[in-house]
């Protein structure tokens, strides 16, 4: 069974299927699925909650001992299984498909994945998904109809938004859906009640400014080396999750790669993002991506303390690597 985000609600209310799968790259659409399936199980008597993250080939038997132990106190478990790839592997499409095809009333299986391409939404395991339960696919909003969903937003929130103070906010958050939200709930909080325009959006927005991933990643696909470290040093300062910061890095690079190998990336929404990674496929030939995929990992393994160093100056070079800009030689010898 396929569903939308939109249409996962009414499905959830009139039967819980033994698994489902939300796949997207859109955080806060896949995060509010993903929170009323464990919302709705939790009403069902899944009181117990499992969590695997899988990176490599043998975690998937960490999910097998575990799905094949019963219960500490008999409870009804749901059991959660965290994809970093659409493609996991031989391993992982064998794994799945053994679990799913386990018939216990007391286990329910939560499958979280970014975006499936083509070849992934053929696999095995996702056609197991299908038939036996429910697989839930994430869109992006587009710009046209970001106006639309902003206003279906604020009804829920009881806003009363003019037209011209919707259209000001979807250009102000420039599709980022999180950034979108966290504006509503504020201006909830501060109309009161009171019609919201868009001169409330615009002091709302501006009283607000502040570094974030989205706005990270543009500025390195510029190509702009002060703005990316400004907006890097002030996410540090902020306390931002290291982890938020590298996806926006890592991301750029991969944007960067694929389109100048002709990849089937998804082309930016929004002028500016276009405009942006123009700039960096002229500067492509100048990049060394082997070198970038190296200081990536190299920040990646010092946040996660596998290694020594301060990941945020790592990712400080990568992001002035990616404007083109030489700095430190990696090491000779790779961690």
């Amino acid at each position: 069974m396929k569903l939308t985000s939109d249409s996962l609600s009414p499905q959830l209310a009139q039967q819980l299927r033994p698994v489902y799968l939300v796949s997207g790259d859109e955080p806060l659409l896949a995060a509010e699925a993903a929170d009323a399936i464990r919302v709705r199980a939790r009403a069902a008597g899944f009181s117990e909650r499992e969590v695997h993250f899988i990176e490599r080939a043998s975690d998937w038997e960490d999910v097998r001992g575990s799905t094949a132990n019963l219960s500490l106190f008999g409870a009804r478990r749901l059991v959660e299984i965290r994809l970093a790839s659409g493609k996991p592997g031989v391993a992982g499409n064998a794994a799945l498909v053994a679990l799913l095809e386990r018939t216990d009333p007391d286990t329910l299986f939560l499958i979280l994945a970014p975006r499936l391409d083509r070849d992934a939404q053929g696999a095995d395991w996702v056609r197991a998904v299908d038939a036996k339960g429910a697989w839930v696919q994430i869109w992006p909003v587009d710009a046209a109809r970001l106006v639309g969903w902003l206003k279906a937003r604020a009804g829920r929130l009881g806003l009363n938004m003019d037209e011209e103070a919707l259209e000001l906010l979807a250009e102000r958050t420039e599709g980022n859906l999180l950034a979108a939200h966290q504006e509503l709930a504020k201006l909830a909080l501060l109309a009161g009640g009171a019609g919201v325009s868009a001169a409330v959006v615009l002091a709302s927005v501006a009283d607000s400014a502040r570094f974030d991933v989205f706005q990270l990643g543009e500025a390195v696909l510029a190509g702009e080396t002060p703005r990316a470290l400004r907006m890097l040093a002030g996410l540090r300062a902020e306390g931002t999750e290291p982890t938020l910061a590298l996806w926006a890095l890592t991301k750029a690079v991969r944007d960067i790669w694929n389109s100048q190998a002709g990849g089937a990336a998804r082309a930016p929404s929004w002028q500016r993002q276009a405009a942006a990674l123009a700039q960096a496929q002229r500067r492509a030939p100048r990049l060394s991506f082997s070198g970038l995929v190296r200081r990536a990992a190299r920040a990646d393994r010092m946040i996660k303390g596998r290694i020594p160093g301060n990941a945020w100056d790592e990712m400080a070079l990568l992001a002035a690597e990616l404007c083109a800009q030489p700095t430190l030689a990696l090491p000779a010898v790779a961690h």
